[in-house]
């Protein structure tokens, strides 16, 4: 069996291999918070677009009002039920 000679601290296996990874993984960390900065400053400034409800009477009924009994809150159910 031949022995392994090409081993090295400073192959792509080894110590480069691992700053590459780590560098690259900070680069990816920096993107994505640099994209919650800007989504967060974005949603800071305009939250949410207000002109379709301008009227009350603007907003659509999906529903009758028995069906909508469904989505309201109910009362928990006790253990003696």
């Amino acid at each position: 069996m031949a022995e392994n000679t090409k081993r090295s601290i400073w192959s792509i296996h080894g110590l480069p291999g691992m700053l590459i990874a780590v560098v690259l993984l900070i680069g990816v960390l920096i993107f994505l918070q640099l994209a919650v900065v800007v989504t967060y400053r974005y949603g800071a400034v305009a939250p949410y677009d207000e002109a379709p409800i301008r009227d009350i009477n603007n907003v659509k009924m999906i529903a009758d009002l028995e069906q909508q009994n469904q989505f309201a809150f109910q009362t928990p159910k006790s253990e003696k039920e």
